[in-house]
């Protein structure tokens, strides 16, 4: 893990912390270990004026803008409770924040996300959320495909599967940016970016 740099224009960009996601069981960090960091994190930035994104997925009640395509693992299927795609109230309540809603793994396809990136004048991207091989790691690789430096910071990610987690920290994350812990973006953060 090697932290080296944040731009001047860093967002943060939290995936997935939605009330149906952030209770499900994950490792090597729980929901609320993630959510708390991240929350953390969220707060650093607002202090610094700068942009918080709240990424959420949501589908309509009968599915009909979920990703079409024949998987050989079965997708979840029926009614998502009422709430499930809720942002946490940890993250929510800021009016500055940037929203945004997907229908996709990743936080790019099909979403405004780089318009409203590109528009503020941000050139890296400081990732967390749940879940680290999936919103997460297609998130970073779309930031990295469209020229964003890309830091992630792994203890505020976690993941349902804890070897599909480090497979994603270890051999792909170094490959798309810099990966770190909360307390070091932090640290990074009151260095860089002063209040």
């Amino acid at each position: 893990m090697a932290l080296t740099a944040l731009d001047a224009r860093t967002a943060l960009v939290v995936i997935d912390l939605q009330s149906g996601i952030a209770a499900m069981p994950t490792q090597p960090h729980s929901g609320p270990e993630v959510v708390a960091r991240s929350a953390e994190l969220a707060d650093a930035f607002r202090n610094r004026n700068l942009p918080v994104v709240l990424v959420r997925v949501s589908f309509a009640a009968d599915g009909s803008d979920a990703v079409p395509g024949r998987t050989e693992q079965q997708r979840p299927g029926g009614a998502f409770p009422e709430g499930w795609d809720v942002i946490v109230d940890e993250l929510s309540g800021h009016p500055g924040d940037i929203q945004v809603t997907k229908r996709n793994w990743g936080a790019f396809h099909g979403t405004d996300l780089d318009v409203q990136l590109r528009r503020r004048g941000v050139t890296q991207i400081v990732l967390t959320g749940i879940a680290t091989s999936i919103g997460v790691e297609s998130t970073a690789r779309a930031a990295y495909e469209h020229g964003y430096n890309v830091t992630l910071a792994t203890d505020a990610m976690g993941d349902r599967d804890p070897e599909a987690h480090r497979a994603s920290v270890e051999r792909i994350f170094p490959r798309l940016g810099e990966t770190g812990t909360t307390a070091e973006v932090l640290e990074l953060l009151a260095k860089t970016h002063q209040i």
